[in-house]
């Protein structure tokens, strides 16, 4: 399979050092296209037509829109929690809606964009032009923003726009199952397990918009969390199980591609151990049993079984080649993001044990940020970095300013895991909020620059 590592490169990513450029095309020996000389990148116009020339163009901008606006509307929330100078009135729950649109807003469009254009190359057909992929997409994009806008308005329009991003969240899955049924190869299991993850945060999302209506607010907090699990998750863990070891020995001759699918099996079985997570302690409450000895017994065997779960991930961050992927920049991104799904395990597991003793984890959100920023952000920023250099006409480097956002991204990771320590100040929520927002904001204004000009090379696409 070969995705980013298609493109043939011409122009490093502004602002990339000689010495980064060097290690970073050690991904690949590219060849020069024989294209026409193209038009100078300053003087070539932006236009929205052409986010319609690839699906990753069109699913990219509607997702980097909408991580922008939410981005933006956490650290504003954050920074009237802190200091009350915005008097924000809320009709739904704003960390409900936080939770709803970092799981099932800007992600579900970036995997659009990376599924119709690596899924097809994957199962051997023909996919859908991005034309097809708009009205799905809007529904999405425009679902969430109004869910935003009814989290401070009303309930209703909160829900009016679940529903619409809901509707086009199942058009999307539909037309990607479409693709794997109308494969004849052999090896769909990646294909194949997408699908069904698409399948699962359909169903998630479906249940947030009932126990919403229903009032039942605990099962909506569990259904955002099981969308999280069962299709954010998973379908990281079927692109890294495919992507990350085959980047790996492009870039480093001597680590061979190693992929065995009981690794695939053993990443989802941890996954189906967090679910479980999810709602057994929700079961218990219902039963009044967290507090007593059926609670704890389950925290005891849940806390061993997440930290063996993390110690093997982060064996694996090592067998996959974590530090020999440390002096090419884009490929340290990657590795790096992987580690962070290790930490967050045995930060679940470490939480659960240390907090037997009160009946509830000491951690609080800590190891669940350390999951969704940590390991999704990070791989987000690297993976989406990567694709959008590769086909862009770009070398697939990553230059200073996304390296130094990387790591911006890293320090913003620590302060939530900090704030979510017993008795730690308030304020690191909100530097936290902050934080990711700039960064996500100085890398997407730039990426969609990129989606709305044709390729540096002068290559379709």
């Amino acid at each position: 399979m070969k995705l980013a590592t298609d493109a043939r490169p011409h122009t490093a990513c502004a602002g990339s050092s000689a010495q980064a450029v060097q290690a970073d095309q050690l991904t690949r020996a590219s060849r020069p296209a024989r294209a026409l000389r193209p038009e100078p990148l300053a003087s070539q116009p932006w236009r929205p037509a052409h986010l319609l020339l690839a699906p990753h163009r069109l699913g990219f901008a509607l997702a980097v829109l909408l991580l922008l606006v939410s981005g933006v509307w956490w650290a504003l929330v954050q920074v009237d929690r802190a200091t009350g100078a915005l008097g924000l009135a809320y009709a739904v729950s704003p960390s409900l809606g936080h939770a709803a649109v970092m799981t099932f807003g800007f992600i579900p469009l970036f995997f659009t964009g990376f599924l119709f254009t690596a899924g097809p190359k994957w199962l051997g057909v023909d996919g859908p032009e991005a034309r097809r992929l708009l009205a799905p997409l809007l529904l999405q994009a425009a679902g969430w923003l109004v869910w935003l806008l009814g989290i401070h308005t009303a309930l209703w329009l909160s829900l009016a726009g679940a529903a619409a991003a809901l509707l086009g969240l199942a058009w999307v899955v539909a037309l990607f199952a479409q693709l794997v049924g109308r494969s004849t190869l052999d090896d769909r299991l990646h294909a194949r397990t997408v699908a069904v993850a698409g399948g699962v945060g359909v169903a998630s999302l479906a249940l947030l918009l009932v126990a919403l209506v229903a009032g039942a607010y605990d099962v909506a907090h569990a259904a955002v969390l099981t969308g999280l699990w069962g299709f954010v998750v998973v379908t990281y863990l079927v692109v890294a199980h495919r992507m990350i070891p085959f980047f790996t020995s492009s870039a480093v001759p001597m680590i061979d591609v190693w992929r065995p699918f009981w690794v695939l099996w053993m990443l989802l079985g941890a996954v189906a151990l967090e679910m479980a997570a999810i709602w057994v302690p929700l079961v218990l409450s219902w039963m009044d049993e967290p507090a007593g000895r059926g609670g704890r017994a389950w925290m005891l065997g849940l806390g061993l079984l997440q930290l063996a779960a993390g110690s093997v991930i982060l064996w694996l961050a090592f067998v996959w080649g974590l530090v020999q992927s440390l002096s090419i920049r884009l490929l340290a991104m990657l590795h790096l993001g992987f580690l962070w799904l290790g930490v967050s395990f045995v930060l679940a597991g470490a939480s659960q044990l240390l907090g037997l003793r009160l009946g509830t984890p000491v951690l609080g959100l800590g190891a669940l940020h350390a999951l969704t920023m940590g390991c999704l952000g990070s791989l987000m920023l690297a993976m989406v970095t990567r694709v959008s250099c590769g086909h862009s006409g770009r070398t697939l480097v990553a230059d200073n300013l996304v390296w130094a956002l990387f790591w911006l991204l890293q320090l913003a990771v620590l302060l939530r895991i900090g704030a979510a320590l017993n008795q730690a100040p308030t304020w690191l929520i909100m530097m936290a909020a902050l934080l990711w927002a700039g960064v996500m904001a100085v890398w997407g204004v730039r990426l969609l620059g990129w989606y709305g000009r044709q390729r540096a090379d002068g290559r379709p696409g």
